[in-house]
């Protein structure tokens, strides 16, 4: 056999796997992490906004499941869910989505890999002993980044990029662009899967399109701390008027998101060995 086509049989084999029945399972891990993480989240952004103390983002999340009972269970089950999740979409950026092939959908799927695979490292770091808040290691390396020629033009680029997913995620969420994945469902449940999903993706995209706006503000003031992510967003959106109840709002739409992960980690169709 040529090396030509034992490259040719690898990527056939590989595309194989992608497309295969365990590959589907990997997918339900992934999106029940992602599910639970946003639940989390969202619960906690409410217990801030009823005056309690927590740090509202994926850190601050695993770090609560690790004080529960079982709790390292929990994280490493977390753990597992994100490398679940970052495979399914490195799989998908090297072969497409649903037949699109397109650049856009792969770039799409690769940044998500990426940024569940730091999710990995960071539950990993946890079970590590690492207890540095997720937001002073963002801006510390959003410092880090304006100290560097050209780090002001850097930072304000992620936080636009940050700004346009949110602007997407709106779009997406107004529009029921993800139905796509449950063309296949009976009436009721789509009727369902819209409500939570029109919500729940809407109330993210406004939580990213401000949080990236905060990293902008931040490049263009030389201020590192505004580069905190979901957890500056809370804290910002505090300090408004009826801060309290905006909050409580964005925790209620974090964790109607969680249920609509719930709802795609049972029924959006995923890889199932069969051919469509």
């Amino acid at each position: 056999m040529t090396t030509a086509s034992q490259g040719s049989g690898l990527v056939e084999a590989a595309a194989s796997t992608a497309e295969s029945a365990p590959m589907g399972w990997v997918a339900r891990l992934g999106l029940t992490a992602r599910a639970v993480i946003y639940l989390v989240m969202g619960w906690l952004a409410i217990v801030v906004a009823l005056g309690g103390r927590a740090k509202v983002d994926q850190r601050g999340a695993l770090t609560e499941l690790l004080n529960k009972p079982l709790g390292t269970v929990l994280v490493i089950v977390m753990l597992l869910g994100f490398v679940a999740y970052a495979l399914w979409r490195f799989s998908e950026a090297a072969f497409g989505v649903d037949g699109d092939t397109s650049m856009a959908v792969r770039a799409k799927s690769l940044l998500r890999g990426l940024a569940y695979s730091i999710f990995a490292v960071g539950a990993v770091l946890l079970l590590l002993g690492a207890r540095e808040p997720q937001a002073k290691e963002q801006a510390e390396l959003a410092r880090t980044t304006l100290d560097i020629p050209g780090g002001q033009w850097i930072l304000g680029l992620f936080g636009a990029a940050i700004a346009v997913a949110g602007v997407i995620m709106i779009v997406e969420g107004f529009t029921t662009a993800f139905l796509k994945y449950f063309d296949y469902l009976p009436a009721g449940r789509r009727k369902a899967v819209v409500l939570l999903g029109r919500i729940g993706t809407v109330a993210r995209g406004l939580v990213f399109l401000i949080a990236g706006g905060l990293v902008v503000i931040g490049a263009l003031s030389r201020d590192p701390s505004r580069a905190g992510g979901i957890n500056e967003v809370v804290q910002t959106t505090l300090d408004q008027p009826m801060g309290a109840a905006l909050v409580f709002m964005m925790g209620a739409g974090l964790l109607i998101f969680g249920a609509y992960g719930l709802a795609e980690a049972a029924w959006r169709r995923v890889p199932n060995g069969q051919s469509s």
